[in-house]
């Protein structure tokens, strides 16, 4: 049966990677629903090929030259967040949130509401209101599956297990560009060095968060509030090769290990077809050929992201909604060299010890409003801050 599926997020690596599989299999999925950014040709692109119902740029300054690219099409054009979060109500089996930031939470909570299969690839989402996705979910009885390719690792090991035998969960990071510079040596990093991921190829955004390590410290927030484990049960491991994408470690000493090459359609490909398995065209591993892998603790003076990332799970609340807004403004700033590699961290650590003083914002009720409204004032203490830094 042709199965209906939304991407939202289109035109990013994750949602490349979605359409390069669904490409292949033309005959057993229906598209409804594509999203992007500023990226027009490509979004109109991808909806002539693929049939699809409606195309929607986030952008509405991009709508005049979206509905040029589709003009003479049967694709529906349509523009900005609301627009985005109508898509996501339009009915099908299956949805892709790959939206990169806290922008993904409303298409995704809209989504959720369907009753079917979200495939989170939005890691912000989790990190920023968990326990409203969770429950979404539960109220409409939604199906929601990993995409990050560390947490379908553990997702996959807990098949068939009890999760109460868990001891503990370990995540991989990559340690990205710099993980054997000095601390001197990482405060003149420059955007460009940052960009040079020796193992995947990702957007700027994600690349970026991959060389600071504030993406594995989302993920360990995400890791909590996806599957229910406590916080000193998460670890987080260095591995170069990025080969394992996560370990599951049971109460009788025993490790589970997901290994794969690094290719996001491992995880795409999973999710996609749950709760079955299909062939994916994706390199098979040859260990003997790889010789050796190899594990390391990382170092949080260095990477200080996982440090606060232990900080906010503790903190609970909308600490995540601060968190995350707080980076994204941070990130901003470096990729517009305003700040230096380093200083992200120092502004969302700053932003999170302002806005913890403040009273009621942290322990705010969860809800749509209060994450938006927590994301919102975040992002002027942070940019706040970073204009303080650069009188």
């Amino acid at each position: 049966m042709m199965r209906r599926i939304s991407i939202f997020g289109a035109t990013g690596s994750i949602g490349q990677n979605t359409l390069d599989l669904i490409g292949r299999r033309p005959d057993e999925f229906q598209v409804v629903a594509l999203t992007g950014g500023r990226n027009v040709a490509q979004l109109a692109k991808d909806a002539l090929d693929f049939n699809a119902e409606i195309a929607v740029t986030a952008h509405e300054d991009c709508y005049a030259d979206l509905k040029q690219a589709l003009a003479g099409s049967t694709v529906t054009v349509a523009a900005g967040e609301d627009a985005i979060v109508a898509a996501a109500r339009r009915p099908v089996d299956w949805t892709m949130s790959a939206i990169v930031g806290a922008a993904g939470l409303p298409p995704g909570l809209a989504a959720l509401e369907q009753g079917k299969v979200l495939a989170l690839a939005n890691k912000e989402s989790l990190v920023t209101a968990g326990p409203l996705i969770n429950a979404t979910a539960k109220r409409y009885g939604a199906t929601i599956l990993p995409v990050d390719s560390e947490h379908s690792a553990v997702f996959q090991a807990l098949i068939g297990e009890d999760k109460r035998a868990v001891e503990r969960v370990i995540i991989t990071a990559s340690g990205g560009p710099f993980r054997d510079w000095p601390v001197s040596k990482l405060a003149k990093a420059t955007l460009e060095q940052a960009l040079n991921h020796p193992n995947w190829v990702m957007g700027q955004r994600i690349t970026i968060d991959s060389a600071s390590m504030f993406n594995k410290a989302l993920e360990v927030i995400e890791t909590k509030e996806f599957f229910g484990f406590q916080p000193d049960q998460i670890e987080v491991l260095v591995h170069p090769e990025s080969l394992v994408h996560a370990l599951v470690g049971f109460n009788d000493g025993a490790l589970m290990a997901h290994l794969g090459a690094p290719d996001m359609r491992h995880a795409i490909g999973f999710a996609l077809n749950w709760p079955e398995r299909a062939p994916l065209p994706v390199d098979r591993l040859d260990l003997a050929r790889v010789g050796q892998l190899r594990f390391e603790a990382p170092d949080e003076v260095r990477f200080p992201a996982l440090r606060l990332a232990r900080e906010v799970m503790a903190s609970g609340g909308m600490a995540g909604a601060v968190f995350n807004a707080a980076k994204e403004i941070a990130l901003d700033a470096f990729i517009a060299r305003q700040i230096g590699f380093l200083d992200m961290a120092q502004v969302v650590e700053d932003t999170l010890t302002k806005m913890s003083s403040e009273p009621g914002l942290i322990d705010a009720a969860f809800n749509l409003d209060n994450v938006t409204q927590t994301d919102h004032l975040a992002r002027v203490r942070a940019a706040e801050l970073i204009s303080v830094r650069n009188q």
